[in-house]
């Protein structure tokens, strides 16, 4: 088993890879995808953070261990990736980022903070003293509006609000079809640095009691700067709305690759989260089945080096 001590594989791989109606197998040394029509692709499990397969697909035992084994999360998909039914595993087994996301989320007053530094980021400035909680998804509300309304402005398309109904998909007029297309594919990529870097996906901020509650949090930061402008972006030049879903997501996939995403997400989670870098240096990724050890000096370590911190920097909305 490769040593996955270090995380820069998630920021150096493609972003994800989507494929419904075929088969998934292993093939020799190689992962391949054969599809309805009899086409056989092989699926780039080397350089992939995630693997996301959508309805009609079936996947064998030997492809699921090289694709774990290489630190490709499966996420089992509803079609176009509109929903995650289950996920695999991420690229490392150490706890201590969890243990600290846990601590944040337990404590009112650390919970408010890291909740400030979300909203300062979306803002790409600090809050001004004094704001309640309120006060801060107010103006949170308005700018999200205000990214709709420049969009739609910037590319033609018209604008009548955020609606769509989960249960009839195609009462949705295009734009909200591919605003959901995108922010699917956005939580995706979210979902799979997080649990890539050893974060729990279901210990929320500002989104609580869903078990992808802090997917929500995570991807709501990049949504104005990606998803909207591409899914109105993509309205505009898409005329035959049967191939929409397809071009978002071609469209989304070249967005996060411009914008560096995956190298962005766990290094804005850990500023967002203050989350320690000079703890757990025990290699559990070296043997995922080995058990840790029973002696709590990891965890007096992990405590003392909450003390001390300072305010965390994010580079949300910071990349070209």
């Amino acid at each position: 088993m490769r040593n996955l001590h270090a995380l820069p594989q998630l920021a150096d791989s493609l972003s994800y890879l989507y494929l419904e109606h075929g088969r998934v197998e292993q093939d020799t040394h190689a992962v391949v995808f054969l599809d309805a029509q009899g086409g056989c692709t092989a699926v780039p499990v080397a350089a992939l953070a995630v693997l996301m397969l959508g309805p009609g697909t079936t996947i064998t035992h030997a492809a699921v261990k090289t694709l774990a084994d290489n630190g490709c999360l499966i996420l089992w998909t509803g079609e176009d990736g509109m929903r995650v039914y289950a996920q695999g595993s991420g690229e490392t087994r150490k706890a201590y980022r969890l243990l600290h996301q846990a601590r944040m989320a337990s404590d009112p007053a650390q919970r408010q903070m890291v909740v400030r530094r979300m909203y300062a980021a979306r803002f790409g400035q600090p809050l001004q003293p004094g704001l309640t909680i309120e006060q801060i998804r107010g103006m949170e509300g308005q700018r999200i509006r205000q990214a709709y309304a420049r969009a739609s402005q910037e590319y033609g398309v018209p604008w009548r609000g955020r609606r769509y109904d989960r249960n009839n998909w195609g009462r949705s007029d295009p734009v909200n079809r591919a605003l959901s297309a995108a922010n699917a594919l956005l939580n995706g990529i979210c979902h799979t640095a997080i649990v890539s870097g050893g974060y729990s996906p279901a210990l929320g901020f500002i989104h609580t009691g869903k078990q992808l509650s802090f997917v929500y949090d995570i991807a709501d930061l990049y949504k104005a700067e990606i998803t909207i402008p591409v899914a109105f972006r993509t309205v505009a030049q898409t005329p035959d709305a049967s191939r929409l879903e397809q071009q978002v997501r071609q469209a989304c996939r070249e967005a996060f690759r411009t914008s560096r995403l995956l190298e962005r997400i766990l290094p804005d989670i850990d500023g967002l989260l203050a989350t320690p870098q000079t703890v757990d240096d025990a290699d559990y990724d070296s043997d995922p089945a080995a058990p840790g050890p029973w002696g709590d000096a990891e965890c007096f370590a992990l405590e003392a080096s909450y003390d001390g911190l300072d305010s965390a920097k994010c580079t949300v909305g910071a990349a070209g």
